[in-house]
């Protein structure tokens, strides 16, 4: 049965696999297809052939006193971005209809720093309710650290998903941040379920992880229930502290099969830097995830919303809208390339 956000904000089904099955999946050379047709069997079960769209907005950035080594806008980095304040209510909402527009199924609001005030939360607040009457669009928010006490009131205001990522696993927490902990990471998960706020939390693959390290973040958002799973791709930019380790596109599709394995009825999400780490397999894992980014990222460009409408056209798949999958819909992506029109340029021996 087809996986339904109005009735359930957690993954219930049990994982498809354990640990070591797990862990051998990710380490062995057994050929990709058999895991991919296993991954996708559950990926078709739960959300047919939908692909949801979301784009983020960077609200604030930079400013912030954190020292995640993975993030251009930490503290000391000097990755030479644009720092600006919290964008107002009116730039935010406009940047939502520009999203809705774009086909975005969610719009994901992300702000740097540790994490918001008491003034932030109603400010946001607000904004989420505007966004949720105006523009009947799904919002995630990406604050930061967030206790109980905010998170409800941000559930008032028409919250559908928090979004905190574990990044990599509590025993290699320490090498990617020393400002706060695994621990808090969790609490603040914690704190957005109790208020029956739906979690969005994922890891970041790239920085120097073991294998082990990406099977326990696996199964530790198996337990804590979260139903929107981002999976990232390192990018090394200028300002990070973190130094990148290799990774080919068909280890980055076996976690991505092994992540469904794990998650079967999550949304498991192609996050950050696909674009550059899956290649051209980036339409292979479509069949094993059923979400992905448009329109770029935090601070670094991905792929344009008629791109990835076309990635998903070519698939055989077609994308969910915040009001479900539209008849008719179609893509705008400039000329076919075998039309009439460009064979003078196709030929390869000319007369």
């Amino acid at each position: 049965m087809i996986a339904s956000e109005t009735t359930s904000t957690s993954s219930t089904v049990p994982s498809c696999i354990n640990p070591a099955e797990a862990l051998a999946l990710l380490t062995d050379k057994s050929p990709i297809l058999g895991l991919v047709n296993r991954a996708s069997e559950e990926r078709f079960r739960y959300f047919g052939n939908a692909v949801r769209i979301h784009i983020l907005d960077n609200i604030k950035n930079g400013y912030c006193p954190e020292d995640c080594g993975y993030c251009a806008q930490r503290k000391g980095g000097d990755s030479g971005i644009q720092e600006y304040s919290l964008k107002s209510e009116e730039e935010i909402w406009e940047d939502a209809k520009k999203a809705k527009e774009n086909g975005a199924y969610r719009f994901c609001m992300v702000t740097s720093g540790r994490g918001p005030t008491d003034k932030a939360v109603d400010r946001l607040a607000s904004t989420i309710q505007k966004i949720n009457s105006e523009l009947g669009l799904k919002v995630c928010l990406s604050a930061g650290i967030l206790d109980e006490k905010k998170a409800r009131v941000l559930k008032d205001a028409g919250l559908d998903r928090y979004n905190h990522n574990l990044n990599t696993s509590e025993a290699n927490y320490n090498e990617i941040c020393s400002t706060h902990t695994f621990r808090d990471r969790l609490t603040t998960l914690e704190a957005a379920s109790s208020a029956n706020i739906g979690l969005c939390s994922g890891l970041i693959v790239g920085m120097g992880e073991t294998a082990s390290d990406i099977v326990s973040v696996a199964f530790e958002l198996k337990r804590l229930g979260v139903i929107s799973i981002p999976v990232n791709f390192f990018i090394p930019i200028k300002g990070h502290a973190v130094t990148a380790s290799p990774l080919t596109p068909e280890y980055c599709l076996r976690i991505l099969s092994v992540f469904r394995l794990v998650n079967p009825d999550s949304e498991i999400r192609i996050g950050a830097g696909r674009e550059g780490h899956l290649g051209n397999l980036q339409a292979m894992a479509l069949y094993v995830a059923n979400s992905l980014f448009a329109e770029g990222y935090l601070n670094v460009k991905g792929s344009e919303a008629w791109q990835t409408l076309q990635l998903i056209k070519d698939c055989g798949m077609v994308p969910e809208f915040s009001e479900g999958i539209p008849e008719g819909w179609d893509v705008s992506s400039g000329s076919f390339l075998y039309e009439e029109k460009n064979f003078p340029e196709l030929y390869k021996f000319k007369k």
